[in-house]
């Protein structure tokens, strides 16, 4: 029988992730040694070994686990707009916030996410990439329930990958304790969608603005 992985194990991990993923956000995967990550760490590179045997399955388990995270997110605000009986726009509002809200504490994770999955194996990379793809695919749904009929079948992907666009980035430039909160600037981002796709600014397929 297995021996059952102990809560302060999994505690240590949650801790060296976070170590990881801030020292791959500030000098890249690539620049980043095991060496690196035990120091940061306040341990030895033999002690690092015991809980990862790899720098790459570090950077696999970061990735699995946020991804994961995300896609948690969404079945929370589904839930959320089920409970609460928000209507379509209003639960994708809310998504928003969530996703804005993780990304606040995430941003190291978020960063890995966006530029170290080409370090992954091929198996491994196709995991993160069809959790992205899930998330993606879900944030459609909700785009094309909340704004419809301006986005449509044919505009749905331009129109998400334009909201993810407005928020995935936003680690590189959006800093906690500055001229704008991360809350707030949810409600800038709810307050364009609100002024172009609710006040009919998508023009139909097909046709120009």
């Amino acid at each position: 029988m297995a021996r059952p992985i102990s809560a302060s194990h999994e505690l240590r991990r949650d801790e060296i992730l976070n170590v990881a993923a801030a020292l791959f956000a500030r000098q890249s995967y690539p620049a980043t040694s095991m060496n690196d990550i035990a120091g940061a760490c306040g341990t030895s590179k033999a002690r690092l070994y015991h809980y990862y045997e790899s720098k790459e399955a570090i950077l696999f388990d970061l990735l699995d686990r946020y991804t994961q995270r995300l896609l948690v997110l969404i079945g929370q605000a589904e839930g959320t707009a089920h409970r609460q009986k928000l209507d379509e726009r209003a639960a994708l509002h809310q998504l928003i916030r969530a996703f804005l809200g993780e990304y606040e504490t995430s941003a190291t994770r978020h960063a890995a996410l966006l530029g170290s999955t080409q370090f992954l194996s091929d198996a491994q990379r196709e995991v993160i990439l069809n959790r992205q793809r899930d998330v993606v695919a879900a944030m459609t749904r909700f785009v094309r329930r909340a704004y419809a009929p301006q986005v449509t079948a044919q505009n749905q992907t331009a129109v998400t990958m334009m909201l993810f666009g407005m928020i995935n980035w936003t680690f590189t430039w959006l800093r906690p304790g500055g001229p704008i909160s991360y809350t707030a600037f949810a409600e800038q981002v709810i307050g364009l969608l609100e002024q172009g796709l609710a006040g009919g600014a998508v023009p139909a397929p097909g046709k120009a603005a």
